[in-house]
């Protein structure tokens, strides 16, 4: 799920969330948490590529000193990206609007029939 970094109107600052009140979707702390953070990680991933796809074009591959000192340009694409909101609290904000979606695998059922061992029991 793509989401559009500039359009993203979650805190730059930390702020304190009520984790009883958020975990009520999953009736479970430790589940939302996993979720905002799996969420968190993808958002990340989708920032450094787009950051590096950027940079990408300034990439020299000769070592000129003075060409370093003087990209300014580089410096302000880094400098956007430093200032966009964190990947937790874009996730976080998502997770809230209801924004993720997000499911629990089926439970893993034990087979009807055990295969029965065929062995004699060993007497003492």
């Amino acid at each position: 799920m793509p989401v559009d970094f500039k359009k993203s109107n979650a805190p730059q600052n930390t702020i304190t969330w009520d984790a009883v009140k958020m975990s009520e979707k999953t009736n479970n702390v430790y589940e939302m948490v996993n979720i905002i953070t799996k969420r968190a990680n993808q958002i990340s991933v989708e920032m450094k590529d787009e950051l590096g796809k950027k940079l990408q074009e300034f990439a020299s591959y000769t070592d000129n000193l003075e060409e370093v000192f003087e990209n300014r340009e580089q410096i302000e694409i880094s400098r956007y990206y430093e200032r966009l909101p964190k990947p937790v609290s874009i996730a976080t904000q998502e997770y809230t609007q209801d924004k993720i979606y997000f499911r629990r695998p089926k439970p893993k059922t034990e087979p009807k029939h055990k295969e029965e061992n065929n062995e004699a029991p060993i007497a003492e």
